[in-house]
């Protein structure tokens, strides 16, 4: 699930600066990126008897987390 969230906001941050075709065409990869997060949330979710959103924030937490330097 990490690995599906860091996709989608690796596919989120490409949209900075696209315009027209290429905007629509980098939206719903984004799109797309976050529909198979959010259903690899609901399925988890269903499995552990946790909430979709519940292991939706668990899931980003820890992508922010593993995201920060350290060092800072």
């Amino acid at each position: 699930m990490i690995v599906l969230e860091r996709a989608a906001e690796e596919q989120r941050a490409r949209l900075a600066g696209l315009e027209g075709e290429e905007f629509d065409a980098q939206h719903r990869a984004w799109r797309e990126a976050v529909q198979a997060a959010q259903a690899a949330f609901a399925d988890h979710a269903t499995v552990s008897g946790q909430t979709t959103e519940g292991v939706e924030r668990a899931v980003k937490r820890a992508v922010r987390q593993s995201e920060e330097d350290p060092a800072e």
